[in-house]
């Protein structure tokens, strides 16, 4: 029988202070989690907009010191703002489709747009209060499933390889190098979770990926270039790109916030839920939201892309059960030392995406269940399977069949790509159900 490990429903599990030798790795863990996705960001918009080498480098390093200032304050807090959960930061894939439109204008007009909706979404928050009662267990719980299931598919791909290899070397992507690696980390860190003990349980992701970047190396598929490429030192300088106010980016960063605001209150949920058995309360959403449009405005002046919460660090709280605020601040702070010395992230890039799938497959599907959780918590009456049953056809449907859009037009905004991601249809859906559906 495996061992199950026991929830705190209590708030003093999320302030306990843990020791260095614990709360580093623990924080070096979800650093591991989310930093594939945070690089991955700047490294599309980079080649969209044509920048130079040089460039590129520089917005990967801002995107990993932006990131880690996001998360403090996210973690941390300063009066309202944070949610001070673990709740780790990092640029948004979300804004890509609205983003690429406006390459004619430069990178100026983007990080303009995201200040200004950066600003939007700290308004969002603070007057999240009285509309609280509009994001209940069964809308927050959908969005919560929908970001898992979403997000399997990208698990998937990067166990086999990653997208790249998937794209431009189909022939190799998913085979039997790639599936071992991945393989590896999966069954290490479920083995290390279920029968270790104390912090061998609680580190069992970064035991696995460590496992598993022996294995690739063995096999001769760790990028040691990246290493040695990488500089030392790099210096943030903000406004790099100027300021440049275009109205058609600035109203779809504006729209954008709030289909951003939804997604964070579903990571913040499926943290709370996953970590501590329990729904995420009033103070700790708005704090939540709030700190989002802070890291986004932030990230904007150094020159990085939008900033939200990341969906599989909430899946590595679940299956750690690990919910201290401030093993996320340690991660921020690893972030910012990243963005500061490429040289220790060049460490991380090295390795390959298999490593990271095999991990993102266990963290993804645990926001499912986080998800399937909060759910279980609403009566399940007419009306309420009625809205959880329409939310997830569109959602899943258009996910799997995005063929279905193909003929709606984009109205500028990339309509058809917002509709195919399940998470942004199932969850606006969800919202307008449950504010139009009368109770009986």
């Amino acid at each position: 029988m495996a061992r199950t490990r026991k929830r705190s429903t209590s708030s003093g599990a999320t302030n306990k202070k843990l020791p260095l030798n614990q709360s580093i790795p623990l924080g070096i863990q979800h650093v591991f989690a989310m930093f594939a996705g945070n690089i991955t960001v700047p490294l599309i918009v980079a080649g969209v907009f044509g920048v130079t080498t040089g460039e590129k480098i520089f917005l990967i390093q801002m995107a990993l010191f932006a990131a880690g200032v996001a998360t403090i304050i996210q973690t941390v807090g300063y009066k309202n703002i944070g949610a001070r959960l673990p709740i780790i930061q990092g640029t948004s894939f979300a804004f890509i489709p609205i983003m690429l439109p406006f390459k004619a204008f430069g990178l100026g007009a983007i990080f303009t747009a995201a200040f200004i909706g950066g600003i939007f979404q700290i308004w969002i928050g603070k007057m999240l209060k009285p509309i609280r009662h509009m994001f209940p267990p069964l809308v927050t719980g959908i969005v919560v499933l929908m970001i898992g299931i979403s997000l399997l598919k990208v698990g998937f791909k990067y166990a086999g390889g990653g997208v790249w290899l998937m794209n431009n070397k189909p022939e190799i992507f998913a085979n039997w190098h790639h599936l071992t690696i991945a393989g590896t980390v999966l069954i290490v860190a479920l083995l290390t979770n279920l029968r270790g003990k104390g912090m061998v349980s609680a580190a069992s992701i970064l035991i696995g990926i460590v496992a598993g970047f022996i294995v690739a190396a063995l096999f001769g598929e760790v990028r040691w270039a990246k290493i040695a490429a990488a500089d030392w030192f790099a210096f943030p300088m903000p406004l790099q790109y100027g300021i440049d106010f275009v109205w058609g980016a600035v109203i779809l960063m504006l729209f954008m916030s709030i289909v951003t605001t939804i997604e964070t209150i579903g990571d913040i949920s499926a943290t709370t839920m996953g970590g501590a058995n329990r729904e995420a309360t009033n103070k700790e959403l708005s704090g939540g939201i709030m700190a989002d449009g802070v890291g986004t405005a932030f990230a904007s002046i150094f020159n990085a892309m939008p900033n939200t919460s990341y969906s599989q660090n909430a899946g590595l709280v679940a299956f750690t059960g690990v919910i201290s605020r401030h093993v996320g601040t340690v991660a921020g702070v690893i972030l910012i030392l990243l963005g500061l010395f490429p040289k220790l992230g060049g460490i991380i890039a090295a390795m390959p995406d298999s490593v990271i799938g095999g991990a993102a497959i266990i963290m993804f599907g645990l926001i499912a269940g986080a998800g399937i959780k909060l759910i279980s918590k609403t009566e399940m009456s007419q009306r309420n399977i009625l809205i959880l049953a329409l939310s997830l056809s569109f959602g899943i449907g258009l996910y799997a069949f995005p063929e279905f859009v193909a003929h709606i037009p984009d109205f500028g905004i990339k309509l058809k790509l917002l509709l195919t991601t399940g998470l942004i249809p199932a969850g606006l859906l969800a919202f307008v159900l449950n504010a139009t559906l009368p109770k009986k």
